[in-house]
């Protein structure tokens, strides 16, 4: 029981240091990789399962040479690249808010580095160096986030584009001469 006491009188201090930004960086962390997890979780069971019904609408057609064929063909892929996007948007804003959270951060703490010099003046360095921290820490924080959701964000994207061409390609038109009329 102790070291979870323990873990979280560090996380309690971490958070006291970096001041109420780092409070809001660690939410939008926190929702950046609920959305990660997600995603990955749902193209390991729900992506598979939605590529298998389209390959399957696709291949009980009875014909797939028409125009009609190839509007409903690209309709099926289009359908399954918007439900493979769907929460990609959303993670990659929470990426980019990251750093601008932690920027916010860093100018909360500097205007209480100005304050503390202009009320004791600029030789107390023990009295400054809680702005210092609240302007450093958020600005980490805040880099930490965005770096890890980037790499996971390319990962899910790149993701998304092989199975949809993986898609197009097994549903492959029939193409041939058609009776002229």
């Amino acid at each position: 029981m102790q070291p979870i006491i323990d873990i979280f009188e560090a996380v309690r201090g971490f958070l006291e240091l970096g001041g109420p930004v780092l409070v809001l960086i660690g939410w939008t962390i926190f929702a950046m990789w609920i959305l990660i997890v997600e995603r990955l979780i749902f193209f390991q069971t729900g992506l598979k399962a939605k590529g298998d019904d389209v390959r399957a609408t696709w291949r009980d057609r009875p014909e797939r040479r028409s125009w009609n064929a190839h509007s409903i063909r690209e309709a099926l892929i289009s359908e399954f690249s918007m439900s493979a996007n769907t929460g990609l948007p959303v993670i990659q804003t929470l990426v980019a808010l990251c750093p601008l959270l932690g920027l916010m951060g860093t100018v909360t703490g500097m205007i209480e580095v100005f304050d503390v010099m202009a009320l004791s003046g600029s030789g107390n360095a023990r009295s400054m160096a809680s702005g210092v921290s609240k302007a450093t820490i958020p600005t980490m924080a805040g880099m930490v986030g965005a770096l890890s959701g980037v790499f996971f964000v390319t990962l899910l994207t790149r993701r998304v584009e092989k199975e949809v061409e993986l898609l197009s390609d097994d549903l492959q038109p029939e193409y041939g001469s058609e009776a002229a009329g």
